[in-house]
């Protein structure tokens, strides 16, 4: 069953927009409505793109209601402006970066959240916030490479021997596995 297309462009005009489009999500619905307008039908259409049938005949019908500005990914303006991660706020992490955090050691997406909490009055943030604002930040923990074992100096040895998890004092037991236990030796040998 053939669909109707509204004329807001023509099949050539489709063609070029599908063929042209960067976006993907643009680019397959451009692509339905115009193997729709060239007259396919749903059913081939969403074979074809590995759509329902549903989603294709939604797709024609926004693009009869609203044009070609209707397709493409709808989901950019359907959410709120930001609250946590604004402007004012991601200068102020900026700045408050220089410094260690206050327990020392590195800044991390937990801590950047709490910090954000903190400025915001707020009693919690999710740590993904925090980890989502040293990336616009485009913030990376920087750590330096360790150096070979034998350029350490005697103190950072000693720190090592101090730091590292103890081994176990207990040696490995040895467990033999090349004789069966089922049993005595058998020869396998002829006599």
């Amino acid at each position: 069953m053939a669909v109707t297309v509204a004329g807001h462009l023509s099949i050539e005009e489709l063609e070029d927009r599908y063929r042209s489009a960067t976006e993907t999500v643009a680019k397959s619905h451009l692509q339905t409505i115009w193997l729709l307008a060239k007259g396919r039908s749903i059913g081939d259409v969403a074979e074809i793109l590995g759509f329902v049938p549903r989603w294709v005949e939604l797709l024609v019908s926004r693009y009869n209601k609203a044009g070609p500005e209707a397709l493409g990914d709808q989901r950019r303006g359907n959410g709120r402006t930001a609250t946590l991660l604004t402007d004012e706020v991601l200068m102020a992490l900026a700045d408050r970066l220089r410094e260690p955090p206050d327990d020392g050691g590195l800044w991390t997406g937990p801590k950047v959240a709490a910090w954000i909490a903190a400025r915001l009055g707020l009693e919690k943030v999710h740590p993904q916030r925090g980890w989502d604002a040293l990336k616009k930040l485009e913030w990376s923990i920087q750590v330096p490479r360790p150096r070979h074992p034998r350029a350490a100096t005697e103190a950072e040895h000693e720190t090592l021997k101090k730091t590292s998890p103890l081994r176990s004092p207990k040696p490995p037991s040895n467990i033999p596995t090349n004789r069966s236990k089922s049993g005595q030796p058998t020869n396998t040998g002829s006599d």
